[in-house]
């Protein structure tokens, strides 16, 4: 089976969870050929797993002190060139493709009439159970019509009463006991949150961002993001300060490490994930970034258990090497069984 993987660039989520998909593909000797569209090619770091990759420019949201900035969006999107990407991409030569909420392949599959099957976060909000933010009709359409796809397989913290399979996380992974907390707030203005973490001195803080270069600032440790300098801090951390995406907060419970999430405002997703950390009790939610309500979490610091989830990237490729891709309900309630939630 030869098959063309498209990964979304903007968040690093997508990345990791394709990490996971690709070491278990090569383990299988599966000829897999990665695209990733939404973020300049410089700025992608760590990718020797995904050898002769390639890049487009694709469609990406644009952000401006922690809010989704449509208008800027739409002045640096470049339209024409998404198209051409798009009628210029020959899929005529594989099997299948997988997308996670990459636009370029699943558009081009489904124009050059290919299978096209969606492995992401963002196909759970398909499922009427999930939460999510009421009246947001252009979230809505984004997740519909961004990267259609055949089949779409949502990951997500519960199944919602739906065939939603949990998240993907290397289970070699394993916490330890440290009094750093890690921040990482990559959609909102970096100075400002160095400033603020400053006002919280008996906290040390790694604070990390593709914006920052590696240095300290009084309580506070700056980092440019990489990736085995991330997991490590993760890993050792005594709490994590983050926006509401999914796959950070996915380690984080895998890892027992409590969660102070600020969605991103105007982020749809960000906002219905922050719906469902609460209402599964599993992280706390910041609405703004201000000192005062940091330090009195960090001062009442919630105790967190583990949720132990399987290997679901090795799940999943065997389905998707299965060829039964109608078969995602049986395949939900395994993975659930398997699972041991907080």
């Amino acid at each position: 089976m030869k098959i063309l993987y498209g990964v979304q660039g903007t968040g690093n989520g997508h990345v990791s969870r394709a990490r996971m998909m690709a070491s278990h593909f090569t383990r299988r000797g599966v000829q897999v050929d990665f695209l990733f569209s939404g973020r300049a090619p410089e700025r992608y770091f760590d990718m020797e797993c995904f050898g002769h990759y390639q890049t487009r420019t694709g469609l990406s949201f644009v952000s401006h002190q922690g809010s989704i900035s449509y208008l800027r969006t739409v002045a640096q999107s470049h339209p024409i060139r998404f198209l051409q990407e798009i009628r210029e991409l020959d899929v005529s030569g594989y099997d299948v493709i997988l997308t996670d909420f990459e636009p370029i392949t699943a558009w081009a599959g489904k124009l050059q009439n290919r299978p096209v099957i969606g492995i992401g976060h963002q196909y759970a909000f398909h499922h009427p159970g999930v939460p999510r933010s009421k009246g947001d009709i252009l979230s809505r359409f984004i997740l519909r019509c961004f990267a259609p796809v055949t089949t779409g397989l949502g990951l997500h913290w519960s199944d919602f009463g739906g065939p939603i399979v949990p998240p993907i996380i290397n289970p070699a992974v394993s916490s330890r006991v440290g009094n750093s907390v890690l921040v990482y707030l990559p959609f909102e203005d970096q100075s400002r949150v160095t400033r603020l973490l400053k006002q919280i001195p008996d906290t040390r803080f790694i604070q990390y961002s593709p914006d920052l270069v590696d240095g300290r600032d009084d309580n506070v440790d700056t980092r440019k993001t990489s990736l085995a300098g991330f997991k490590q801090d993760l890993q050792s951390s005594r709490a994590v300060i983050c926006n509401a995406g999914f796959e950070l907060i996915s380690e984080c419970l895998y890892l027992g490490k409590a969660v102070l999430a600020k969605p991103v405002t105007g982020q749809g997703e960000q906002i219905a994930n922050a719906m469902a950390l609460s209402q599964l009790n599993y992280a706390d939610i910041l609405h703004s970034l201000e000192h005062k309500p940091i330090a009195n979490w960090l001062n009442a610091l919630p105790v967190r258990t583990p949720v132990t989830y399987p290997d679901v990237a090795a799940a999943l490729v065997d389905w998707v090497l299965s060829g039964e891709w109608h078969n995602t309900e049986s395949l939900s309630k395994d993975l659930w069984k398997k699972t041991r939630l907080a």
